[in-house]
């Protein structure tokens, strides 16, 4: 359950603020994996292989986004 801070806003127990953060970075690599196969899909029916390697890249953009998201979030998690 969560917390009551003195100004009403409710403070998130560090369970819920994971649950929260596991939602969102989700989606980021859920993306990224969706993108790549479909640049492997292009590679492999329409033989275009310039833009499914762009599409590759595109995918593999947003994984290191995912993973500069979990390092960020994970190191100052640690500061609390």
């Amino acid at each position: 359950m969560a917390k009551e801070e003195t100004s009403g806003k409710k403070k998130l127990t560090p369970d819920q603020e994971f649950q929260m953060m596991k939602m969102v970075l989700d989606k980021f690599l859920w993306l990224g994996l969706v993108v790549i196969v479909y640049g492997a899909y292009l590679m492999a029916v329409k033989a275009d292989v310039l833009n499914s390697l762009l599409m590759m890249v595109v995918g593999i953009v947003v994984f290191i986004i995912f993973v500069a998201l979990l390092v960020r979030d994970y190191e100052w998690t640690k500061r609390k």
